[in-house]
């Protein structure tokens, strides 16, 4: 962000340190303006007609930039992508074991990956691994929800759930 001598315009907009509109000026003068109050002379916005100029200390502009930036980035959810895998021929128990921990995930905000891998002459029968993704999503419908429909990748049939939303009270 250019500051004092960088900005290179030959009219600027000058906003002063307490937010208040000092006008248009020549640079120069905005220089001496901005020297006169003991600040720095920063360019805020450069493509606006004319360009932008605040008359603050930039150390301090500089901190307050640094501050929010790290209050957004502490704001953000980070949605991580846990795959769970299966196949066509799964027993029971370990499909229920696997849709618990598939709520878990979705429980904690991630979203869940489901893999029906094909082998060897699986690949003639597509229809029973749809049916598994079928039962998978079906037995997690209360946690979550497909993004859309399963898709066929190579010797894979995946499909991706979200976490539902939660209403808060």
């Amino acid at each position: 962000m250019p500051i004092n001598e960088e900005i290179k315009h030959p009219e600027v907009r000058v906003i002063g340190a307490n937010n208040e509109q000092v006008g248009v000026m020549k640079i120069d003068d905005a220089r001496a303006y901005a020297y006169n109050a003991g600040v720095d002379l920063v360019l805020i916005v450069a493509n606006a007609t004319p360009p932008v100029c605040r008359a603050i200390d930039y150390g301090k502009y500089c901190f307050e930039r640094d501050k929010k930036e790290k209050e957004a980035k502490k704001k953000q959810v980070i949605v991580k992508v846990k795959e769970i895998q299966l196949s066509c021929r799964i027993e029971q128990h370990d499909f229920d074991t696997r849709v618990n921990h598939a709520k878990k995930f979705l429980s904690e905000g991630n979203k869940v990956k489901a893999v029906v891998r094909f082998k060897g002459r699986e690949m003639s029968h597509m229809e029973l691994g749809r049916e598994v993704i079928a039962k998978f999503e079906d037995a997690c419908r209360d946690a979550g929800v497909a993004e859309k429909k399963p898709v066929l990748d190579g010797r894979f049939m995946s499909i991706i759930l979200s976490p539902v939303k939660q209403d808060k009270k």
